[in-house]
């Protein structure tokens, strides 16, 4: 890399922290939400110093305040194809496929974020990027209707896709293009109080569901949210109400557990905002009212491997399916915390059955200089026991279908009640988005080896040390 250019870790940094900024300006709440977060995750570091210092041990402690995630709902594939390439200037890869059609959204999506220890430990910045799928509306010229005016739109400024073609050119940006390219990207995900339709045309999109007409109605994709990370969800959840803001009904994801797994989320309802529609005659507008954006909350645990992830979805499709109530059920969360009974929540028994992802930690490097002396091979089970050798989760950095679409579904008026016949179109997504995702699992299951193969480098080191 030329030493004048910038790292997509700093272009991401200054993005992630340009875009909290103007959303904190256009939802105040957002300001309050951070506010509450902030203050939770300072009492739960106070209150628990074995946290504070697991956080310490693994380098997480910086990455908590700056922590993100935002979503945005995209028209087209040219849109993704083109959100793509300008996500890769900032280090972040389109990671795993997540087919909402499935819980009733029209849609599907991806997750852009860094996918390396480093980065992720630099700005775990992510964007959750859906697709809508125009194929799942039933109306046949309504479909056609809002593809044509998805096609009239560019929802990207002509100075970013200028800076973009430059960086794809020569390798990079510097300091004054890197920061001239996060203000260009900007306006894609700022909020516009117009709308391009007529109110009726609004109207029947509306009803053929509430996500396609926030998708096809505006100039832009329009940022919906942007999430801070708790440390305690379920007093963040409490916290809400007390501080003025109407909390969802429950904490979407597994239960509160010691070892808190895969991601927990939670939200604001959504704001009822007032827009312009141009009137059908050409003069003038009408003001209606639309609802996209909301604030949400996450905690995020450990990563579950393939096995750990089948049973975990297992557990949850057991409860959502008695008495078809799903989460609405008046007793969704004591349901929940017995089925998951079912499921290991100490940090051994997760590593031992193969169900989580984790990188090891020499705790005792006495105990361990000498079994590198006394050792043939690495025994990483004795170790383990031994508490030689400790286990750090390796956390879940991607999101859960159901639960997106909870959140989805409980910030769109909560009348969202459509059902797809499952249609995963994983690789027309690929397609549209011009190269294939990558594999969460993989990128967990390298992360641990890795940690493996420093931990049997250190081995191999003490018993050259010790001959």
């Amino acid at each position: 890399m030329t030493a004048a250019f910038v790292s997509p870790d700093a272009i991401r940094s200054l993005f992630s922290q340009a875009m909290s900024d103007m959303y904190r300006t256009e939802v105040p709440q957002y300001g309050t939400l951070l506010n509450l977060v902030a203050d939770i995750n300072q009492h739960t570091l106070a209150h628990n110093p074995a946290l504070r210092e697991a956080l310490a041990q693994a380098g997480d402690m910086d990455r908590i305040d700056v922590e993100r995630h935002g979503a945005i709902r995209l028209g087209t594939a040219h849109e993704l194809a083109t959100l793509s390439r300008l996500f890769r200037v900032m280090g972040m890869q389109p990671v795993s496929y997540y087919d909402l059609s499935v819980a009733g959204v029209p849609v599907h999506a991806t997750a852009f974020r860094p996918v390396d220890d480093e980065a992720l430990r630099i700005n775990p910045f992510r964007v959750f990027t859906s697709l809508l799928r125009l194929e799942l509306i039933d109306d046949p010229a309504l479909r056609e209707q809002a593809r044509q005016i998805l096609a009239r739109r560019a929802i990207f400024t002509d100075e970013v896709l200028a800076l973009l073609h430059q960086c794809e050119r020569d390798g990079g940006l510097d300091a004054d293009h890197a920061a001239r390219f996060v203000a260009a990207l900007l306006p894609t995900f700022r909020w516009h109080p117009t709308a391009t339709v007529d109110a009726a045309t609004y109207r029947q999109l509306l009803n053929a569901h509430r996500l396609v007409a926030d998708v096809v109605c505006f100039r832009g994709p329009h940022i919906n949210h942007l999430t801070p990370r708790t440390l305690d969800i379920d007093a963040a959840q409490a916290e809400m109400p007390r501080r003025g803001i109407e909390a969802k009904a429950v904490v979407e994801g597994p239960p509160r557990r010691r070892c808190p797994i895969l991601l927990r989320q939670t939200s604001f309802k959504a704001l009822q905002e007032v827009i312009a529609f141009p009137q059908a005659s050409g003069t003038g507008t009408h003001a209606d009212t639309h609802t996209a954006r909301f604030g949400e909350i996450e905690q995020r645990g450990v990563a579950l491997t393939r096995k750990g992830r089948a049973l975990y979805d297992q557990l949850l499709a057991q409860v959502r399916n008695i008495d078809g109530a799903g989460s609405t059920a008046h007793d969704y969360a004591e349901r929940l915390t017995a089925a998951f009974q079912a499921f290991p929540d100490d940090a051994p028994s997760l590593h031992a059955q193969g169900l989580a992802f984790y990188r090891y930690t020499v705790l005792d490097p006495a105990a361990f200089s000498r079994h590198a002396h006394a050792a043939d091979d690495l025994d990483l089970p004795a170790l383990l026991r031994a508490n030689v050798v400790g286990l750090q989760p390796i956390v879940y950095e991607d999101f859960l279908p159901v639960s997106a679409a909870g959140i989805f579904q409980s910030n769109l008026g909560g009348q969202e009640a459509r059902s797809y016949a499952a249609q995963s179109a994983q690789l027309a997504f690929e397609q549209a988005l011009g190269r294939p995702v990558l594999d969460e699992f993989e990128i967990y299951a390298g992360m641990q080896q890795r940690s493996l193969q420093a931990l049997q480098a250190q081995f191999a080191h003490g018993k050259t040390v010790a001959a």
